[in-house]
């Protein structure tokens, strides 16, 4: 940047914080809901779903009260539809049927609908050489964001929003997703980090996840524990009511009437922030420097006072957080941590990482104290999902890079079915008001200014 330039964005970066702050007073005064959540954390009321259920507290005698956290799909708990499936077969298909089309599928719908994927599973002609190994990005997010978008010029009727239609461009995106994720990060790690390029096709044979890892990995192999894992990981992550924000930047944009692919590629640009779904690369980063600075997982005196420096903004990235505890719903316990925790110790074990392991199972155990110390308030804090997802995504040898579109692989499920719940059930745009708080001025002209 020229210095001149630079100058002048240093000059006006000053202007929008004097003429853009408010005081917190401000939102007080005109009972604004800070962020869509009121000043005990609840959120506002824009709207009816029956896709999932996400609670952290009850009901009891007319008083709300903490509670294990609640994560139902479609009415059943993450709990039973896990071990619906667990040991027995993959559950990533049957359960994105479930939050789809709202039903259990029996065996013959199963078998129906992993047919219609497997015809889904392939991208237009050349669009691999022509689009994704075009211009490679360092974020694949981008990359898949762009990707996407481009699918529209190979779709006929990418414009028609009815639903039929919209139904057959979920699935077709819903199933193509893992191969614009592993394809693109294999384009950025042959031509921005001089790699070897693979492009394996997927095996119809094989579910999602057992897909993933073999498009992923040059040799194609994976152990059965480590495609369950996967598996499991997908479920947990595929949906988590219509207020995170990426599933409210699906409704919103939906609601303009816009079409399934900017839909699409508008949720993934909300869901790549830090402190969406990038959150579970700030849980490794902050991991790597804890090992650096705490030798032994167990001694828990040199990990106490070690976590006590980053609350304290005096290690790590001073933000003053632990990242991976705490949750704006879950208080008690994240259902999905409780599921994913069940096999984090078997994965460790068979990669050799108990050792890490310890790490995560002890700051589980010590943070939640400290935290609630540190913030003088009796609400209790969790460890919540991502504490553990970046772990595993390691164990899997999944590359940083693709933590946050494998999310979105998995998110995808949940953005399609609220898409579809909010082209039917509502006609209206989506439109919070905001509160002028400017006064109003008169126009000096040029020349007297």
């Amino acid at each position: 940047m020229k210095k001149e330039y630079a100058s002048f964005i240093e000059s006006k970066r000053k202007l929008c914080v004097e003429n853009d702050t408010f005081a917190q007073a401000e939102y007080s005064k005109y009972d604004v809901k800070k962020g869509l959540r009121d000043t005990q954390g609840n959120g506002v009321i824009v709207g009816l779903t029956e896709v999932s259920q996400v609670d952290g507290t009850t009901t009891v005698n007319g008083e709300k009260q903490e509670c294990e956290g609640i994560l139902r799909y479609r009415g059943y708990s993450i709990e039973d539809l896990t071990q619906g499936f667990l040991n027995k077969r993959f559950g990533f298909e049957e359960v994105s049927y479930l939050v789809l089309f709202g039903k259990l599928p029996n065996e013959r719908e199963l078998k129906e609908y992993i047919s219609i994927l497997n015809q889904n599973r392939k991208l237009p002609k050349t669009f691999t050489r022509d689009v994704i190994m075009k211009a490679a990005s360092k974020d694949v997010m981008n990359a898949i964001s762009r990707e996407v978008l481009f699918l529209a010029s190979y779709d006929d009727d990418a414009l028609d929003n009815s639903i039929d239609n919209v139904l057959r461009q979920c699935l077709y995106l819903i199933t193509v997703f893992p191969m614009l994720t592993v394809y693109s990060y294999h384009a950025y790690n042959h031509y921005i980090n001089g790699q070897s390029m693979y492009i394996h096709n997927p095996d119809h044979s094989l579910s999602s996840a057992e897909n993933f890892l073999r498009m992923l990995r040059p040799d194609k192999k994976y152990s059965e524990l480590e495609a369950t894992v996967l598996d499991l990981a997908l479920v947990l992550h595929m949906e988590h009511g219509g207020g995170n924000n990426s599933t409210f930047t699906t409704r919103v944009t939906t609601s303009s009437g816009s079409d399934t692919y900017a839909v699409i590629a508008a949720a993934m640009s909300s869901l790549k922030g830090p402190k969406h779904g990038g959150a579970n690369l700030k849980v490794m980063d902050m991991m790597y420097d804890i090992k650096r600075h705490v030798k032994d997982p167990d001694d828990e005196e040199d990990l106490t006072a070690y976590l006590n420096k980053i609350l304290d903004k005096q290690a790590f990235d001073r933000s003053g957080l632990i990242y991976g505890m705490g949750h704006a719903v879950y208080t008690k316990s994240d259902p999905r941590a409780r599921v994913f925790k069940s096999f984090v110790k078997d994965l460790a074990t068979e990669k050799g990482r108990l050792k890490d392991y310890r790490y995560y199972e002890n700051i589980e155990k010590i943070a939640p104290g400290l935290i609630m110390q540190h913030k003088h308030n009796n609400k209790s804090v969790c460890a919540n999902v991502d504490f553990y997802s970046g772990f595993v995504y390691d164990m899997l040898d999944i590359p940083k890079e693709l933590f946050t579109p494998l999310f979105a692989t998995a998110r995808i499920i949940g953005w399609s079915a609220h898409r579809i719940e909010e082209l039917i059930t509502s006609n209206k745009i989506l439109r919070p008001a905001y509160i002028n708080i400017q006064e109003a001025k008169e126009y000096v002209p040029l020349e007297k200014r």
